[in-house]
């Protein structure tokens, strides 16, 4: 199968942190892809602005993915509006901008973080992605199907200087993120790892970034193609992969080099 025209015609999908960036551009291609998505924020104006903006049936969902008690409501809104949940994508997160405006020019030594940010971005980007899969994965094993995505990162960047606590929070969610697929291993629910492959020109990105070093980032677009994928049928039955989207076409070529496509 061609990876552009990867369908997922009807699946049910939840992406945390779908206002803008990455979660916004991997909303765009699913609902192109003819999937049905809810996306999720904070603050629930800007998600309702969001999926208006994405139009096609987009729903937008607030919910602060650090509240076990809104993760739980906003769950019960998406699978009674959407009639159920084929797929979570834990993508909601905070960069470094929330610690340190200029975290890339002039990085943070930790023991100057303050405790409050430490303790903001781990609680969105390391326990948000066990709040959403806590509340989602039991309805996705009674219903007999599902699929997980978790949204990482390079590993350079999780040892980067100057990246605390960015870098361990992502850390974290990708041991996470392995922890659940051997916790599912031979169930009906399966559990991935999607990164960008490289910076991405997002929000997380300070907008003082020297222009030679913004031409080099990648466009939030280059999860289109993968997300497409891991939600079609062609994805049925993969577990536990970590796919980087930067190099997508080749990995898929491999894998069907050894028979798994």
């Amino acid at each position: 199968m061609s990876t552009a025209s990867a369908r997922a015609d009807g699946v049910r999908v939840l992406i945390t942190g779908g206002t803008s960036g990455l979660g916004a551009a991997m909303a765009a291609a699913l609902l192109d892809a003819a999937a049905m998505v809810a996306v999720t924020g904070r603050d629930a104006a800007r998600a309702g602005a969001a999926a208006r903006n994405l139009g096609r049936g987009a729903i937008g969902i607030g919910m602060d993915v650090r509240d076990e008690h809104e993760v739980e409501r906003g769950v019960d809104r998406a699978c009674e509006e959407l009639g159920g949940l084929d797929v979570l994508v834990n993508n909601a997160g905070i960069g470094m901008r929330a610690v340190s405006p200029r975290f890339i020019t002039e990085p943070q030594p930790f023991w100057t973080v303050p405790p409050e940010g430490f303790r903001d971005v781990v609680a969105t980007n390391l326990s948000g992605y066990f709040l959403l899969a806590r509340a989602v994965v039991p309805r996705m094993l009674a219903a007999g199907a599902g699929r997980v995505v978790n949204i990482s990162m390079n590993h350079a960047t999780m040892n980067r200087k100057g990246f605390v606590p960015y870098g361990p929070a992502r850390a974290g969610a990708e041991a996470l993120s392995r922890i659940m697929a051997a916790d599912l291993a031979g169930s009906p629910v399966t559990v991935n790892l999607l990164l960008p492959g490289g910076a991405t020109l997002t929000g997380m990105i300070p907008e003082d970034l020297p222009g030679q070093m913004r031409s080099r980032l990648l466009p939030a677009s280059v999860m289109a193609e993968p997300i497409r994928w891991l939600c079609s049928p062609a994805a049925a039955g993969v577990h536990d992969q970590r796919i980087v989207a930067s190099e997508f076409a080749s990995w898929l070529t491999e894998r069907a080099g050894h028979g798994r496509a």
